[in-house]
């Protein structure tokens, strides 16, 4: 227990910061796209700091597996971080590391409560139209056939695809780029089945509580009914006249003196 709570408490304390490291690479990552002319010394700083927070990320994974009591089933449950952590040391691309950078926000990000939900999935999808847009722009931009030129052709094609349009109007030529568009298909599918659940757990969430509320007030009604009709058998039994022709006692009334 002493292992998993001190697993639980470093998970809580580093989310933000780690968060907020997810925020700086994606900078890194889009400035030296969006400007195509940085000098060099710009675009080696933002590779500098890509690779920092990708380090810090790698450095969060092992910390955790050695606070985790057990650490096999740290490592079997837990594949997907360990992919990412080890994605761009196999192939150093940069856009590799924007993967696995994506994939471990989002494995930290779902340690978060039920109650922020809509958030992070508000989040996640700026993300990946923002990532996206970057990631098939970046590898587009110079294809001789490639019709995504602009970060807003980039920024248009990652919305129509995410929502599953598909208008045809921009599309990738690139085999990178194909790879990205199936995975953005399939993340906007999954968002908006989230979104969808998300909203249908909400609105069953108020029938329930109406339905209680209902039933509630039902008994108290039914409760009620059954009082006055207790009480007008009782007032009928009391003006009902005694044999000896005189009427029953109102209780609580004096006696005559």
């Amino acid at each position: 227990m002493k292992d998993e709570s001190a697993q639980a408490r470093w998970e809580l304390h580093t989310q933000r910061p780690l968060l907020a490291l997810a925020v700086a690479f994606a900078l890194a990552y889009a400035v030296p796209i969006v400007d195509s002319s940085a000098s060099r010394s710009l675009t080696a700083t933002c590779t500098v700091v890509e690779w920092a927070v990708w380090g810090a990320f790698a450095a969060d994974y092992l910390v955790r597996l050695v606070l985790a009591r057990e650490r096999r089933e740290f490592v079997r449950t837990h594949w997907l971080d360990l992919c990412a952590v080890i994605l761009p040391i196999l192939q150093p691309l940069r856009l590799l590391r924007l993967v696995s950078t994506l994939l471990l926000v989002g494995r930290r990000a779902r340690m978060a409560s039920q109650i922020r939900l809509t958030t992070y999935v508000g989040g996640a999808v700026i993300g990946l139209l923002m990532f996206g847009s970057l990631a098939v722009l970046s590898v587009e931009r110079d294809s001789p056939n490639g019709n995504i030129k602009t970060l807003g052709d980039a920024v248009w094609w990652s919305f129509t695809t995410m929502t599953t349009v598909g208008y045809g109007d921009h599309a990738p030529t690139t085999g990178l780029g194909r790879m990205l568009a199936v995975g953005l298909m399939l993340s906007g599918i999954a968002l908006l089945g989230v979104v969808t659940a998300n909203i249908a757990a909400w609105f069953i969430s108020r029938f329930e509580k109406d339905d209680v509320e209902e039933r509630r007030q039902t008994a108290a009604i039914e409760a009620l009914t059954e009082e006055v009709r207790a009480l007008r058998a009782e007032v009928a039994a009391l003006s009902r006249p005694t044999p000896s022709g005189v009427p029953h006692p109102v209780p609580g009334a004096s006696e005559p003196s």
